[in-house]
């Protein structure tokens, strides 16, 4: 196992995407189970704090260390098995998510969870169950998860498979390969009517699964995953529509939506359903707009749509799908309509670029990334994302706006120019999202809480549930090596 104690060859680990910064003593690479079991014994016995990286795509500070040292799990990085019959995966957590779509590929074979970052490690999505595009019709990576693989802070083993284990009521009982019982009470949490990453998953009669699925790094170090795979669709249907009103833009996505959901229950097989619905409005487009020159110069709002399709029902989806755009004055003739893959795949850099842009950017000046992650109930979309702008824009600060608006999940991205500017953007990240919190929304739809998040959660759940949930990690770490910092103030 190699093990790296120099802090000229370790500076990669000590900042994620978010350009959130840290400090280790060392960093060190298992190869397989046994050696992170060797590595988290050692520490616990030696109450010496380890923080789980992947490949450092996170925006929450999750994978940057407080002290202690960091277990990599880069070398972990094998597609141990890809059952085509039974349509699943074996992974260990290092292996890419571009290289695992690659492999699917040929094989007909599809996973839907498709963070912005391609270049995250499927481990990672699993510790902070991952959303994408893909999230408004399939769901997060939790759906996806059919087994793990974790060590526990005590260098346990512990192998979980859904549909196994159950809480009573709110009484979960795991149990190590060791034998060892391990007795946890689940917190009483509000559900929300959107996605949600902000905390453990918690709920009556809960699969003990779910507990470890979004847990952050803080509960156990995932080794192995079992993912569902289904049947790649015959075709996709991918368009970037263009709008020249913002108002028309919200309220193609807004149709779109509802139809979509509606399709759902209903089963009609020939009718909009959407696979994603993914929004910029006029800022996002013009910081684009140097990388994809034919954004069109009047556009105020962009909606980026796909839509599975078999050979049947092609046409008549797409007519469909011409008439929605046109009933909300949708710039047809400026639009993108993917006529082949490379088209299909340019769209998706589109929508990637847009983040990875902005990264650059707040990195460029030293400054840590202020990106919204808040999603907020479908019927409030529309007036709390005006109202953002009208905050932002009072504050005199630049920003782009985009994101998952099927899921009524919005990135709004300051970009402070100066010190003074990231003050001024810090304090009015925060009252943003304490207003997404009063929507009945949340702070962290998808990028978790890691270590700058902590004092929204308290606000959204309150001490008592924060405290239930830290009773939690006591009982799986009870030295607290593991993930220090990340949702706890320890």
């Amino acid at each position: 196992m190699i093990t790296k104690t120099e802090q000229n060859e370790i500076q990669d680990y000590l900042k994620d995407a978010s350009n959130t910064k840290g400090y280790c003593d060392a960093v060190l690479y298992p190869d397989n189970t046994d050696e992170v079991v060797t590595i988290l014994k050692q520490a616990n016995a030696d109450k010496t704090k380890v923080t789980i990286c992947g490949n450092k795509t996170g925006l929450a500070g999750g994978s940057v260390p407080s002290g202690g040292i960091v277990l990599s799990t880069e070398k972990m990085n094998k597609i141990l098995e890809i059952n085509e019959e039974e349509k699943f995966a074996v992974v260990e957590p290092g292996v890419l998510l571009s290289n695992f779509l690659s492999e699917l590929k040929p094989k007909k074979l599809y996973y839907p969870p498709d963070p912005t970052e391609l270049n995250c490690f499927l481990g990672g999505t699993v510790a902070t169950n991952a959303s994408g595009s893909k999230t408004f019709k399939y769901g997060p990576t939790r759906n996806f998860v059919l087994g793990i693989e974790i060590i526990l802070p005590t260098g346990e083993l512990l192998n979980l498979g859904r549909g196994k284990n159950f809480a009573k009521k709110y009484d979960l009982t795991i149990v190590s390969d060791s034998g060892n019982k391990i007795e946890l009470k689940i917190p009483l949490v509000k559900s929300l009517p959107t996605k949600n990453t902000a905390g453990y998953f918690c709920k009556e009669n809960m699969d003990a699964i779910e507990l470890f699925i979004g847990s952050e790094g803080t509960l156990g170090v995932i080794t192995k995953i079992k993912l569902k795979l289904l049947d790649a669709p015959q075709n996709i249907l991918s368009a970037v529509i263009f709008f020249n009103s913002e108002e028309d833009g919200l309220n193609f996505v807004e149709d779109s939506r509802n139809q979509s959901l509606k399709t759902r229950k209903t089963g009609v097989n020939i009718s909009i359903d959407a696979l994603a619905l993914e929004y910029f409005d006029k800022f996002a487009l013009d910081f684009l707009r140097d990388d994809f020159p034919n954004i069109p110069i009047d556009a105020r709002s962009a909606v980026w749509f796909e839509q599975e399709l078999d050979e049947s029902s092609s046409n008549q989806i797409t007519e469909l799908w011409i008439g929605l755009v046109e009933k909300h004055n949708g710039d047809l003739g400026h639009s993108w309509i993917a006529m082949n893959e490379k088209d299909k795949a340019q769209f998706i850099e589109f929508r990637h670029r847009i983040s990875a842009k902005v990264n650059d950017f707040i990195s460029s000046r030293n400054l840590r990334k202020l990106g919204t992650d808040f999603a907020v109930p479908d019927n409030q979309l529309k007036n709390f994302y005006f109202q953002l702008k009208n905050d932002v824009n009072k504050a005199g600060l630049d920003y782009v706006i985009y994101g998952h608006f099927g899921n009524s999940h919005i990135h709004l991205n300051m970009l402070p120019k100066n010190s003074i500017e990231f003050e001024t953007a810090k304090k009015l990240y925060y009252e943003m999202c304490i207003s997404a919190i009063n929507s009945g929304g949340t702070f962290a739809a998808e990028h978790g809480v890691g270590k700058n998040k902590k004092e929204l959660l308290y606000k959204m759940y309150g001490n008592k549930v924060i405290d239930e949930m830290f009773m939690i990690k006591q009982k799986l770490d009870p030295n607290l090596i593991l993930g220090s910092g990340n949702i706890f103030n320890v």
